[in-house]
């Protein structure tokens, strides 16, 4: 090697490094460190707010197991990432495979109707949701009243608030990911739809038979990262719509844990909720896309 290739290779590489240092920085900084710091501090007893920590290893975690308000926000977050992703992404493929079909007029504009829900902000989204969910005036409650007299407490009764919660989740993603399977969808060429139809294979055999195989890798994508997703969105509506309540019952993995953490003055057992959502959505993670994993359809 001359010394000119030398000089080149060794440019280039500052180069790299000078690009990509800030970069690696400020990951560092503001992920990494506080990601260690969480695993650090949910092995000590600590209030928060005071000087005096007790280390006291693994036995926050001991904890988790005897206390029923955080094994019921286990089954609350197990419950809305299970519904909710299924109906979402379910709703979602529908509503995409209805309004890619060319007979469809105004597609553009039900894109934008249906996206709408996004880009809103949570506190937004919650305002909604508590109008129509209002005891006395809301949409239901004027709905439910022609059946009966009785007022519906969506977000006032243990067994419906979280179902409650599950509905505005599905209202605020769907039309999210309806966009991304429509994009999906616009690729797969036309002449595999004309064969098929050719074949004798009806609409819904199409979906099923030729769109779906080509748009998996899309639907694989979207689904692992709508539940690592689904368990952050569930905590901010949570926090906007019920507070966690009534009485709890509506509490999911990180509400618990800010409760915990910054309202009980129980910073440590706070950091080990956690610690026990991230190892979970990690784990989970990784077994939705080793048992979605299969062959990639090509054209």
């Amino acid at each position: 090697m001359t010394k000119k290739h030398a000089n080149s290779r060794i440019s280039r590489t500052l180069f790299i490094v000078t690009c990509v240092a800030p970069a690696v920085l400020l990951f560092t900084v503001f992920m990494v460190y506080p990601a260690l710091s969480v695993f650090r501090m949910s092995l000590y007893k600590w209030g928060g707010y005071s000087d005096t920590k007790a280390f006291v290893g693994l036995g926050n975690f001991k904890l988790l197991l005897s206390d029923e308000r955080f094994i019921r926000s286990v089954q609350n977050s197990i419950l809305l990432i299970t519904l909710v992703t299924l109906v979402t992404i379910a709703m979602a493929l529908i509503m995409a495979a209805v309004l890619s079909q060319d007979s469809i007029k105004g597609k553009g504009f039900f894109r934008v109707i249906f996206y709408i829900p996004n880009i809103l902000s949570v506190v937004v989204i919650s305002a909604i949701f508590s109008a129509i969910y209002d005891p006395t005036r809301g949409l239901l409650t004027v709905i439910t009243s022609l059946f009966t007299d009785d007022p519906v407490l969506w977000l006032g009764d243990r067994r419906l608030a979280i179902y409650s919660i599950g509905i505005a989740m599905v209202w605020q993603a769907v039309g999210y990911y309806m966009v991304m399977y429509m994009a999906g969808m616009s690729s797969v060429p036309s002449s595999l739809y004309e064969a098929s139809s050719i074949e004798g294979a009806g609409k819904i055999r199409q979906f099923f038979s030729v769109t779906l195989p080509l748009i998996w890798e899309n639907i694989r994508t979207t689904l692992t990262f709508f539940i690592i997703s689904n368990i952050n969105i569930s905590f901010l509506i949570v926090r906007a719509l019920t507070g966690g309540g009534p009485d709890g019952a509506t509490h999911v993995f990180l509400s618990y844990m800010y409760d915990q953490a910054y309202t009980n003055s129980s910073y440590g057992y706070g950091m080990a909720i956690g610690v026990f959502a991230f190892i979970f959505s990690f784990g989970l993670s990784l077994i939705i896309s080793s048992v979605t994993k299969r062959e990639i359809a090509t054209v």
